[in-house]
C-alpha cells in the first residue's frame, strides 16, 4: 500500500464533500452577494477546512478507541465498525497515530492565521471553535457525543453547517452576514443526518461502551422517525432559503436528491439489522452531497446572469 492510499484509509479521506460543500458555498455567496473572490484565500479555506475535518475523523478513532467504543464494535457480532480500523486493528501505534492527528491540527491552525492576517483576527474563532467541537466530541471531560440529549447533533450542525459556511463567506469579506448563516442550514442538518444515521450502523456496540448516542437512548424505532423528521426539516430549511431570496427558484430542483434516502427509508423496518442501515447511509451521503453542489451551482448562476 502506498503512503496516499495508506493517508487516505488512516483518515477516512473519502468523506471531505461534507466539508467542502459548505465552503464553495460560503465563498459563492461571497462572490454574488458581496462580488468578492479571492483564489488565494479559497485555496487556504479549502486547506485548513480540509484538515480540520480529518483531524475531527483521527481523533473521534483515537478517543472511540481509548474509550473502548472500537474494541466493542469488533466483539458484538453484525454490528458495522465506522472507524478507520488502525487501531482496533492493531495496524498502528497509537502514538503515530496520535501525531499524525495533531499535525493535521497543526496545519488547519496555520491555515487559519494566515486568514487571519488577510481577513481578521475573527478568523480564529472558527478555527477555535471547529477544534474544541472536534476534540471534545469524544474526548474528557466533555465527551458530549456519548452524552445522548442532543449536544452531538448540534455540534456537528454547527461544525458542518454554520462554521464552513459563515467562515469562508468571511474569509472573501472580512463581513458578517444573516445570509450565509440562512445558506448553511440545509447542508448543515444533511450532514447532521448522515451523522445521525451513521449511529445505527454500530448502536449496540455504542450501548455497551457506554456511548449514550440518541440512537441508544431513543431505542431504534424512535430515532428513525426523528431521522425522517430530520430528513424533511433539511429540505423545507431549503424552501425557506429559495422564499426568503437567499436562493434563487430554480435552486428548487434540489428538492430532487430527497428520492434517494426516502426510497431508502421505504425498505426499512421499525427493528432491522446492521447491514441495513448502510445503502441509508450511502443515501444520506448522497443527498447532502448533490443537495449542496445544486445549491451552490444555482447561486453561481445566478451571479453570471
Amino acid at each position: 500500500m502506498d503512503k496516499w492510499t495508506l493517508f487516505k484509509k488512516i483518515t477516512r479521506f473519502g468523506t471531505i464533500p461534507v466539508m467542502l460543500i459548505p465552503v464553495v458555498l460560503g465563498t459563492v455567496g461571497a462572490y454574488v452577494w458581496e462580488g468578492r473572490f479571492h483564489p488565494f484565500l479559497f485555496v487556504i479555506t479549502l486547506v485548513g477546512a480540509v484538515s480540520a475535518h480529518l483531524f475531527s475523523n483521527m481523533v473521534n478513532d483515537l478517543w472511540d478507541f481509548r474509550n473502548g467504543t472500537d474494541t466493542e464494535a469488533k466483539n458484538i457480532p453484525g454490528v458495522v465498525s465506522t472507524n478507520s480500523g488502525f487501531l482496533s486493528g492493531g495496524l498502528m501505534k497509537e502514538s503515530l497515530f496520535a501525531l499524525l492527528t495533531w499535525s493535521l491540527l497543526a496545519l488547519a491552525v496555520a491555515c487559519g492565521l494566515i486568514l487571519s492576517i488577510s481577513s481578521g483576527w475573527e478568523t480564529l474563532w472558527f478555527v477555535a471553535a471547529g477544534a474544541l467541537i472536534a476534540y471534545f466530541y469524544v474526548a474528557p471531560p466533555l465527551r458530549f457525543g456519548y452524552r445522548g440529549k442532543g449536544y452531538s447533533e448540534f455540534a456537528i450542525f454547527v461544525a458542518f453547517g454554520v462554521l464552513p459556511v459563515l467562515g469562508s463567506y468571511f474569509v472573501q469579506t472580512g463581513e458578517f452576514s444573516l445570509r450565509p448563516v440562512l445558506l448553511s442550514i440545509p447542508v448543515g442538518l444533511l450532514t447532521t443526518l448522515l451523522l445521525f444515521n451513521h449511529h445505527f450502523l454500530h448502536w449496540r456496540a455504542d450501548e455497551q461502551a457506554g456511548k449514550r448516542t440518541l440512537v441508544v437512548v431513543w431505542g431504534e424505532r424512535r430515532a428513525l422517525v426523528f431521522s425522517r423528521i430530520l430528513l424533511f426539516l433539511s429540505y423545507g430549511s431549503l424552501i425557506v432559503c429559495v422564499v426568503s431570496g437567499v436562493l434563487p427558484v430554480y435552486a428548487l430542483l434540489a428538492l430532487l436528491t430527497v428520492f434517494a434516502p426516502l426510497q431508502v427509508y421505504r425498505g426499512l423496518e421499525p427493528q432491522n439489522a446492521s447491514l441495513a442501515y448502510l445503502p441509508l447511509m450511502g443515501a444520506s451521503q448522497q443527498a447532502s452531497v448533490r443537495c449542496g453542489l445544486i445549491m451552490a451551482l444555482a447561486l453561481l448562476i445566478q451571479g453570471l446572469i
